[in-house]
C-alpha cells in the first residue's frame, strides 16, 4: 500500500534544499544527465540573488509520499510577460517526478490552482523560468547529453504532461552541425559570397573586447531587443537581468567566438556562442554531499587541462533593421565557422530556434547543419 501523498509549498531553507536535491535520485541512473553546481541552484531559487523574482511571483512545491520527496513544481507569474503581450498567462516550471502518474498529476493540478488563484487564464511551461533561461520539454533526441543551458528529462514527461490536460503550443529545435568535415577551411564559394558582401555593405567583423566587456554588453543588450523583440515568447531583459547573465558568462565565455558585426564602427549584428561546459561538469559530475570546491577543481581540470570540451553552442544573436536580410547573417555564420575551427571545436549546437523562425532554419540548414533534438513548451487553458 502506497504511503499517503502530499503536496506542499516550500517555506523554509530545508524543505528549499529538498526541492533541489530531488534531480539526483531522478537520474541516479541515466548516464546522459548533467548535474548543476549546488550553489548555482541555490541563487536561482533565492528571490534575493535573482533578478527575476523582481517582475514574478513564483511558488516552488513539493511532493511527499510519506517522508520522501517524489516530485517538485514551480508556479509562477511573469509580469513582465503579460505586459509585454497583454496576455493573463502563468508559467510552470522545475517539474520533477519519480514515474508516477499520480504525482505528476497532483503536481501539474498545484501549479494550475496556484496559477489561476493569480488571475490567470492560461499556464503554459515547463520555463525556468522564461525564455530568458531554460525552456522547453524534450520530446525527441535522446541521444547524449544536453549542451549548456539546454533542459533534459526522462521521456515519461511528456505523456504525464498530455495526460493532464496540456497541449503543444511551440516546439523548439536543436541544429547540430560537426565541423571535422571543415577541418581544411570553409567551401571556397561560401567565404567569398561573405567577403563580397563585407565590401559591398561596409561590414566588418571583430570580437567581443573583454577589456571593456561592460561596453559590450549594453551593444549585445540593444541588438538583442531589436532582433527578437517580435520573436515568439521574448520578454525584454532590464539593465539587472542583463548584468546577471552577463556575470554568469563572463565566467566560461570564449570571446573567440563571441564577435560583432559592425559598420561604420556601429554594432548592427551579434553573435554569442559558448563552449559547452556541461561536457566538463559531466565529468566533475557535482553533488550535493561532495564539497563544491572539489567539484570545482574537477571542473577546471576536464575543461582546461584534458580539454573535453569539443561543441560549442550557438546561444543568441541577431541583426538588427536595417541590415536584416542584406547578408550580415552570413558574414556572421562565415566568421564564426572560421572561429570555430580555429579554436579546435568538432561540433556546433544552433538552440534553440522557434520551429517557425524559417530564416534562421535556413541559414543553419544551407550550412549542413540538421534538427537533432526537439523540445516543446506546453499550454493549457485555465476556465
Amino acid at each position: 500500500m502506497k504511503d499517503k501523498l502530499t503536496i506542499e509549498q516550500v517555506q523554509t531553507p530545508a524543505e528549499r534544499m529538498a526541492f533541489i536535491r530531488l534531480p539526483w535520485k531522478i537520474y541516479r541512473n541515466d548516464p546522459y544527465w548533467v548535474p548543476p553546481l549546488v550553489s548555482e541552484r541555490v541563487e536561482f531559487l533565492d528571490p534575493q540573488r535573482h533578478p527575476f523574482y523582481r517582475h514574478a511571483d513564483v511558488a516552488l512545491f513539493l511532493a511527499r509520499r510519506g517522508d520522501q520527496v517524489v516530485g517538485t513544481i514551480a508556479a509562477l507569474v511573469n509580469h513582465r510577460h503579460n505586459e509585454y503581450w497583454n496576455e493573463k498567462t502563468g508559467f510552470f516550471g522545475l517539474f520533477e517526478v519519480i514515474e508516477d502518474r499520480e504525482v505528476a498529476d497532483a503536481l501539474l493540478e498545484t501549479a494550475c490552482n496556484w496559477v489561476r488563484e493569480q488571475g490567470m487564464s492560461a499556464i503554459r511551461g515547463p520555463a525556468n523560468f522564461s525564455t530568458n533561461e531554460e525552456i522547453g520539454l524534450l520530446v525527441d533526441g535522446w541521444n547524449g547529453p544536453p549542451v549548456m543551458m539546454m533542459t533534459y528529462n526522462p521521456r515519461y514527461y511528456a505523456p504525464f504532461i498530455e495526460g493532464a490536460g496540456f497541449a503543444k503550443v511551440m516546439d523548439l529545435l536543436a541544429y547540430i552541425a560537426d565541423l571535422e568535415p571543415y577541418r581544411d577551411g570553409l567551401p571556397e564559394r561560401t567565404v567569398r559570397v561573405a567577403e563580397k558582401v563585407m565590401r559591398h555593405r561596409g561590414f566588418s567583423v571583430r570580437p567581443i573586447n573583454m577589456r571593456r566587456f561592460e561596453e559590450d554588453v549594453a551593444h549585445f543588450k540593444r541588438i538583442y531587443h531589436s532582433a527578437w523583440s517580435r520573436n515568439w515568447g521574448f520578454v525584454p531583459m532590464d539593465d539587472e537581468e542583463i548584468d546577471h547573465v552577463a556575470a554568469q558568462l563572463r565566467q566560461v565565455i570564449d570571446p573567440a567566438i563571441a564577435f560583432f558585426v559592425e559598420k561604420e564602427g556601429e554594432p548592427v549584428g551579434a553573435v554569442v556562442t559558448l563552449p559547452d561546459l556541461n561536457q566538463a561538469l559531466l565529468k566533475a559530475y557535482p553533488r550535493p554531499e561532495t564539497p563544491e570546491w572539489w567539484t570545482m577543481l574537477k571542473l577546471f581540470w576536464h575543461w582546461k587541462v584534458r580539454r573535453v570540451v569539443t561543441t560549442a553552442r550557438g546561444w543568441a544573436g541577431g541583426v538588427i533593421e536595417p541590415h536584416r536580410g542584406v547578408g550580415a547573417d552570413a558574414v556572421m555564420a562565415v566568421e564564426l565557422g572560421k572561429a570555430l575551427l580555429r579554436r579546435g571545436y568538432r561540433r556546433f549546437e544552433g538552440s534553440w530556434i522557434l520551429e517557425n523562425n524559417l530564416m534562421t532554419r535556413r541559414l543553419l540548414e544551407s550550412y549542413g547543419a540538421q534538427v537533432y533534438r526537439t523540445y516543446r513548451l506546453y499550454e493549457k487553458a485555465l476556465p
